[in-house]
């Protein structure tokens, strides 16, 4: 068993370049697939169905997705589709410049107006196992929550092309294989420290563990800051288009977390453990950092609106 394990290390050593980026690579790949072919992996997973039938977008959100594009600056059109997705705000997944572009999924509450509700009330939701039932006060407030005003929609579309289009897919996949490659380096510069690259097999054993550990707390700690970054950079970029679409945004990220209190309220216990009282979300467990703040995103986006007087 120990000349196996010898065996083992000794190609391991030996072939660990080439194994290391050959590890890294194949890692990468991995977390870009559904990014390279969003129609035939994100967009099924996404996509809203409607009496057995895929669910096909209104004509009313396609000019709207039309609208942001043009606004945003979008040269090639194409590059960027859109289709109805379930949920309450905008998904998105694809990289613009490859072959299959990026799709972008388009909640059935957004063809809603505070005029016309139809959308919101026509649809069945279950909280823990119960109908909600739109004319009591909580079930008011929801659908109001999920009504927005089409500055907040533009804003909510816009923010998905930002992210797509700065490459922010291409950033988060990248840390997983980053922080892999991490392990090595700490492996390598643990063993330097304290002299072990002539130890005993199980003392090299250990420390590749320590490595794996730390390897392991470093994308979670990456992961989670690159994510909260391209959010943050996401709500500028699309908060710049104009001073309406800035005004939406607060608007977006108001109704937001007027939809998670009230959430938190009719979950119950569950409620409780997922959302905040301020309606922000609570991480998902102790090694990751919580997930950007509405509150957050809202408030940078008051103070770009004074800081540049748009």
């Amino acid at each position: 068993m120990v000349s196996r394990l010898l065996k083992v290390s000794v190609l391991l050593q030996r072939y660990r370049t080439p194994l290391l980026i050959t590890s890294c690579s194949g890692l990468f790949a991995a977390n870009m697939f559904y990014h390279v072919f969003p129609d035939v992996t994100y967009r099924q997973f996404y996509q809203a169905w409607h009496k057995g039938e895929p669910d096909t977008l209104s004509d009313k959100l396609q000019d709207i997705f039309q609208q942001v594009l043009k606004d945003y600056g979008i040269s090639s059109l194409k590059n960027f589709s859109a289709f109805a997705s379930f949920g309450f705000q905008p998904v998105g997944a694809g990289v613009p410049w490859l072959p299959a572009g990026a799709q972008i999924g388009l909640p059935a509450n957004f063809n809603s107006s505070a005029d016309d509700t139809g959308a919101i009330t026509n649809r069945v939701i279950f909280i823990n196992g119960k109908t909600v039932e739109w004319e009591s006060d909580a079930g008011a407030t929801l659908r109001e929550s999920l009504v927005f005003s089409l500055e907040a929609k533009k804003f909510a579309i816009a923010r998905e092309v930002a992210r797509l289009q700065s490459g922010g897919p291409v950033m988060s996949a990248s840390v997983a294989s980053l922080c892999l490659g991490g392990v090595w380096v700490y492996s390598v510069f643990l063993k330097q420290m304290f002299g072990l690259h002539a130890g005993s097999l199980m003392l090299r054993g250990a420390v590749n563990f320590v490595a794996l550990g730390l390897g392991a707390v470093s994308y979670y700690l990456t992961s989670d800051a690159l994510s909260q970054w391209i959010d943050y950079n996401s709500d500028r970029r699309a908060a710049r288009v104009s001073l309406d679409y800035a005004k939406g945004g607060v608007e977006f990220y108001d109704k937001i977390l007027s939809r998670n209190k009230t959430l938190r309220s009719l979950m119950g216990q569950k409620g409780e453990e997922v959302y905040a009282p301020s309606g922000n979300l609570f991480p998902a467990h102790l090694l990751r950092l919580k997930h950007t703040p509405y509150t957050s995103r809202r408030d940078r986006i008051l103070s770009l609106l004074k800081k540049e007087k748009l």
